[in-house]
């Protein structure tokens, strides 16, 4: 997140603090695609990624007087966005698949410049094979991958969302790239086999 956008939610957060209510609509359009891009790598199921949302939102305005200003305010929403996934897949079990997004309108999609059809089904093809991998992982490895690569938080900033040290995060991460080598590898080689 920017530094206008963490200003901003410092600003809400004190506003809500001295008793204007209506500040917490800013504070969640401020932060609502964070903590819905992560909690959507995580919750497959639409109706629980909901839920989910909704109560990481209602956890972070319960708790915003224990906002103590020691990290961003955006890795702070997000540490609550994990646990809150966390606690959900807990009681759920669930086995998690992560969806693809297509552009809203259809239009879009056409350039001049752009790949080929085929091209661009590779690479969806791709991009799916590797989402269904990245859901199969652990919580702990896919939380970090997840972290670091699609959301582009740093190794300090991961350790303090998941409340572990950076040279755990870093495993974290290392395992998670190997499983994911290993298992991309191994599918492809059997397809190109069977081809």
């Amino acid at each position: 997140m920017d530094d206008h956008t963490e200003q901003d939610g410092l600003s809400c957060i004190e506003k809500v603090l001295n008793g204007d209510r209506e500040a917490y609509r800013d504070f969640i359009r401020l932060y609502e695609r964070l903590v819905f891009s992560l909690a959507s790598k995580m919750i497959s199921r639409q109706d629980q990624l909901e839920d989910v949302c909704q109560d990481v939102f209602i956890k972070i305005y319960t708790n915003l007087n224990r906002f103590r200003g020691d990290s961003a305010v955006s890795t702070w929403v997000a540490k609550i966005t994990v646990n809150t996934c966390i606690n959900a897949l807990r009681k759920k079990r669930e086995i998690l698949l992560n969806g693809n997004e297509g552009p809203s309108d259809p239009l879009d999609r056409f350039h001049a410049d752009d790949p080929t059809p085929y091209m661009e089904t590779e690479t969806a093809d791709l991009h799916a094979r590797l989402n269904r991998e990245i859901a199969a992982l652990p919580v702990q490895l896919k939380t970090a991958i997840t972290l670091f690569h699609l959301q582009g938080l740093r190794y300090d900033e991961i350790a303090s969302v998941m409340n572990l040290p950076e040279g755990t995060v870093k495993s974290h991460l290392f395992r998670a790239r190997q499983l994911l080598k290993k298992r991309m590898l191994r599918k492809y080689e059997k397809e190109e086999w069977l081809l």
